[in-house]
């Protein structure tokens, strides 16, 4: 049954209420329509909690704005929901993801994550074209999707909103890959699940590297903050030979600073018996003490790295979460070490995440109880860097 407004709901008793759920909550197609942000289309949620997110559907399907109870959740940059089509992707030097860099999740990839890097393009069997030139973090999160579907569907009392698009990266003489996104949220929750596919829809055998940059904004954001995961250990640090400099660790954020330069962690993650990782950023002190929280959850399996950015220049303020297929060296690294995914035609990887808000002291206090129980994690704000790649 759904739960709104601090009772219980069937399917029956809400019709019987409102002519319609879009009363309470509900999944909406709506097109932007001013500045960068022009004609990019945007499919937006609520769930009748005060949680709400908004879906963009010209941009890979990625998650841009998304609050709960008036508070952001996600990450808003200076640069907007940039429309695809003023995208440049080898612009400065493949720095150009940088001006349509926003949102609660960014997805990188298909083929490449990660700095910039230029591939051998033997396995193309294309003379005329000697490398495969990658941008940072890779091209699919400019690509628009088909959108094939979207709209809520009733198990029982239950009711499950939901949408599911198409988004190819493709080329000729090239890679052709289908990000085959899912996303379901609950009416009565504060979250929502990420289910994709990766599909090798062509015939060359292709790379394959995924990433997502989860970026939460404040107010869970703050200063005094928390990052909390079940970390064993941490084997690198962009920041490794000044880890002090800049006197913000891993674990306690600090507020807005000037000219910060960013920091990223890669942090060897503990699983539960499920294989699942839950990692959260906290903000306690939150209207008055009463806290509130992003937690991400991931299979291991699917996502055996996972990296952590600290970006606190102010008018910038973010902190990232990022599950990774790869380490945070990248491609030439994962080539070297044999860990380079390759698809065949027909092969695909595939991808569940859930995301939730912590709402409350409560719910804090039980996420960290039960990542404690996985791995107490350092308690140094300044963790040991081991370079140990395990």
């Amino acid at each position: 049954m759904i739960q709104l407004h601090g009772r219980h709901w069937t399917r029956r008793e809400l019709r019987e209420h409102a002519g319609t759920l879009a009363q309470f909550a509900g999944v909406r197609l709506v097109t932007l329509g001013d500045g960068v942000e022009r004609g990019i289309r945007c499919l937006e949620f609520r769930t009748g909690t005060g949680f709400a997110f908004q879906v963009l559907v010209d941009r890979a399907m990625d998650v841009g704005a998304c609050e709960y109870r008036g508070a952001a959740i996600g990450w808003q940059s200076p640069t907007g929901f940039r429309h695809p089509g003023l995208h440049e992707n080898a612009d400065e030097g493949g720095l150009g993801w940088l001006r349509s860099f926003s949102g609660l999740l960014v997805t990188c990839g298909l083929d490449h994550t990660l700095f910039m890097d230029s591939d051998p393009a033997g396995h193309y069997h294309y003379t005329p074209r000697k490398t495969v030139d990658s941008g940072l973090h890779g091209r699919i999160a400019n690509i628009p999707a088909r959108l094939t579907g979207y709209g809520e569907r009733w198990e029982g009392d239950d009711c499950i909103l939901w949408c599911e698009g198409v988004v190819q990266q493709s080329a000729v003489f090239g890679e052709d890959l289908h990000l085959v996104r899912r996303i379901e949220a609950r009416v009565g929750e504060h979250g929502f699940t990420l289910h994709d596919r990766v599909v090798n829809h062509g015939f060359y055998r292709t790379p394959h590297m995924f990433c997502y940059h989860i970026n939460a904004g404040h107010p869970v954001l703050d200063e005094g903050s928390r990052y909390i995961a079940p970390i064993s250990h941490t084997p690198w640090a962009a920041h490794a030979d000044a880890l002090r400099k800049q006197s913000v660790g891993y674990r306690t954020q600090p507020g807005p600073q000037s000219d910060f330069h960013e920091q990223v962690y890669e942090h060897a993650m503990a699983a539960d018996a499920q294989g699942r990782i839950p990692v959260a950023l906290v903000n306690e002190g939150f209207d008055g003490g009463r806290g509130i929280g992003l937690a991400v959850e991931v299979n291991r399996d699917e996502f055996p790295c996972q990296f952590q950015w600290q970006n606190y220049q102010r008018g910038q303020y973010a902190m990232g979460i990022e599950p990774s297929t790869n380490h945070v060296l990248g491609k030439p690294f994962a080539r070297e070490r044999g860990e380079l995914i390759w698809l065949e035609h027909g092969d695909e990887r595939r991808y569940t995440t859930r995301f939730s808000v912590l709402d409350g002291r409560g719910e804090i206090a039980a996420f960290e109880e039960r990542v404690r129980a996985i791995c107490a994690q350092p308690a140094d704000e300044y963790p040991a860097i081991t370079g140990r790649w395990d």
